[in-house]
């Protein structure tokens, strides 16, 4: 884990508090075969009014992508 960037949302670059719910995404990387995974970092929780969190933004996002293909 990158501990500079633990704390850094991956959708929206803002900080996670203390206390928020967050998700840890793992990511491999197979042109670096033998390395590590790296980890993103998102929102689990709900903004104010009818928002998606970070998570789910960039799980529909994953989704579109994969459908326009």
């Amino acid at each position: 884990m990158v501990a500079s960037h633990a704390n850094i949302c991956a959708h929206c670059g803002a900080e996670i508090e203390t206390g928020q719910r967050w998700v840890r995404e793992k990511v491999y990387e197979p042109s670096l075969a033998g390395r590590e995974p790296q980890y993103r970092h998102y929102h689990a929780e709900l903004f104010d009014g009818p928002q998606l969190s970070c998570w789910e933004r960039h799980l529909t996002q994953a989704d579109s992508g994969r459908l326009a293909a």
